[in-house]
């Protein structure tokens, strides 16, 4: 993982920014995430966690889930999901080295700090279609980690499997 700094971390920001504005558009009951894929100072894919063809529900399915549940315990496609789609959808030959940049947002609909890298869906995913860094805004400063690392360490919060000991 790198701490960004001076242009880059200027230009990550700029990123967060974008990922904050189209994470408003998710009706997501519990969080607002917004995700944005950048190749080559392009922006390739945006995305934003809400339930499959955004239809608004009543109540989270979270919140009714047994802790044996054994997937991803949301009702929402993740914002990562979203931009993964939608760059395989418009440019998916420039997916590979590609940056993901990820923001998720206060109740003040401001961008709030990440957590450490955690998803195991979202990384694989990263990972499968070539995506090179994984970019979070975290209390330290923006924070790249490279795909990798993300999922090695995402694997590792959920202690699924020992860390370094990934095939790659």
């Amino acid at each position: 993982m790198r701490y960004l700094s001076g242009e880059e971390e200027r230009k990550a920001l700029e990123y967060m920014q974008i990922a904050k504005n189209i994470a408003l558009e998710s009706v997501c009951l519990r969080a607002k995430c917004g995700s944005v894929i950048v190749k080559d100072n392009e922006i390739i894919g945006v995305g934003y966690n809400s339930p499959p063809l955004n239809k608004c529900i009543e109540e989270c399915v979270k919140d009714s889930l047994p802790d044996s549940f054994k997937s991803d315990k949301t009702c929402c496609v993740h914002a990562e999901q979203r931009a993964i789609m939608n760059s395989l959808a418009q440019s998916s030959e420039k997916l590979q080295d590609s940056t993901i940049y990820f923001a998720r947002l206060n109740e003040n609909n401001e961008i709030a700090f990440a957590d450490k890298p955690y998803c195991t869906i979202c990384s694989k995913m990263c990972l499968d279609v070539g995506i090179a860094e994984f970019a979070l805004y975290q209390f330290e400063g923006i924070i790249v980690y490279n795909m990798e690392e993300f999922n090695t360490l995402s694997f590792e919060h959920n202690k699924l499997i020992p860390l370094k000991s990934l095939p790659y």
